[in-house]
């Protein structure tokens, strides 16, 4: 594809929403850090900005590929996918708890992450190449153990929020390939029953699979003031930002996060500055936003010149919008705490790094098509 073909077919709007989420999350980092680190107001601001300069170069070389190719590279994605995930468990460091970082000379890198990019170019190529099960239970339950194993992996690291992701990731793609709404109503039910044994009846016996602090945030969800010096602190101190910021916002009166009562104010809890400095106004601009990416997203879903393209592209969607929901969730009350972070505007720089290409791989299956012109290719065609 030449330059001029290339400038002329991109996603222009996708792309806007995209560096004013950035634009707007860079800001917000400035006023919830500029008085972390003594001397240094614009510490994390330099940081965040390397983040996402490393993010466009991505996006822009993940556009330039046409996304079939990397169809050929199924299995090969596959194994980099658990294999650098599992690598974690041997070469990671321990950060408060859990084994999610393998550190490099120059950055860390979170395969998890990472992960997220690299299965949904592997899932959607799986689906693909069994077409003709499509409707079946064989196919539904494949590619389900598919993205099991790195949904494990992640799980136990432990990362209970990200391993959510891939499920939801999965179930959007599932539903853009076309499977039976019988299928997700058998899913539901089992994951209503694996979720009832996993937090009552597996430690009735003894099994653990979820970590006392993970239950202790479950817990405190339900009922936020059963310990607000403690596990109930961050969702109480997150809910009063949000709160106090009314319509317009306290400005530079936001002592919630200017005196450092709300916790990770420039991570998980991003929504909360927003909130309080800019009120309902802010918030909103911010959901108008991610309301333009959520719809360039499933156009170029609907536009894309082969099922491929479409189901990588609608599960991209809905598992950035599924982050956006539980993020902002979180900050509200009405989802449990679980660090995910607030797409393109949580401070960080692997998550940076991942969104961006995944709106670079957007940007590819928009461009190819836009530009197809073989007689017969179509979204039906695998």
């Amino acid at each position: 594809m030449d330059i001029r073909s290339y400038l002329r077919h991109v996603d222009y709007a996708l792309l806007a929403a995209t560096v004013a989420l950035i634009a707007y999350g860079v800001a917000t980092i400035y006023f919830a850090t500029r008085n972390d680190v003594e001397g240094e107001p614009f510490y994390y601001v330099r940081s965040q900005l390397i983040n996402v300069g490393l993010g466009l170069a991505a996006l822009v070389l993940v556009s330039l590929v046409d996304y079939e190719l990397l169809r050929r590279w199924q299995w090969a994605i596959y194994a980099v996918t658990v294999l650098s995930i599992a690598a974690v468990y041997v070469v990671g460091t321990v950060t408060r708890g859990s084994r999610r970082w393998i550190e490099l000379p120059f950055f860390n890198l979170q395969p998890s992450q990472l992960g997220l990019v690299l299965i949904t170019i592997a899932l959607g190529a799986f689906l693909v190449d069994r077409m003709e099960l499509l409707g079946t239970r064989r196919v539904t339950l494949a590619a389900l153990v598919y993205v099991a194993v790195p949904a494990a992996l992640v799980f136990f690291q432990p990362d209970f929020g990200t391993s959510m992701v891939y499920v939801a990731l999965v179930l959007a793609m599932l539903y853009f390939y076309g499977t039976p709404w019988t299928h997700f109503v058998a899913l539901g039910v089992s994951g209503a029953a694996g979720f009832a044994a996993l937090v009552w009846l597996l430690p009735l016996v003894g099994v653990e699979l979820i970590k006392p602090y993970q239950m202790d945030r479950l817990l405190v969800f339900l009922d936020p003031g059963r310990d607000p010096g403690g596990t109930g602190y961050n969702i109480l101190q997150s809910m009063i930002a949000v709160g106090s910021g009314a319509l317009t916002g306290r400005g530079e009166q936001a002592t919630q996060t200017t005196l450092d009562f709300l916790p990770e104010h420039h991570t998980d809890f991003i929504f909360s500055v927003i909130g309080e400095r800019f009120g309902f106004v802010g918030a909103a601009v911010l959901l108008a936003l991610y309301g333009v990416l959520l719809w360039r997203g499933l156009r170029i879903a609907t536009l894309a010149r082969d099922m491929y393209g479409s189901i990588m592209a609608g599960g991209v969607t809905v598992m950035l919008l599924f982050q956006v929901f539980v993020n902002i969730g979180m900050t509200i009350g009405i989802m449990p705490v679980t660090g995910i972070p607030l797409p393109f505007v949580s401070y960080g720089g692997a998550a940076m790094v991942s969104f961006l290409l995944l709106i670079g791989l957007l940007q590819s299956i928009h461009l190819r098509a836009m530009t197809v012109s073989t007689p017969g290719v179509g979204r039906g065609r695998a």
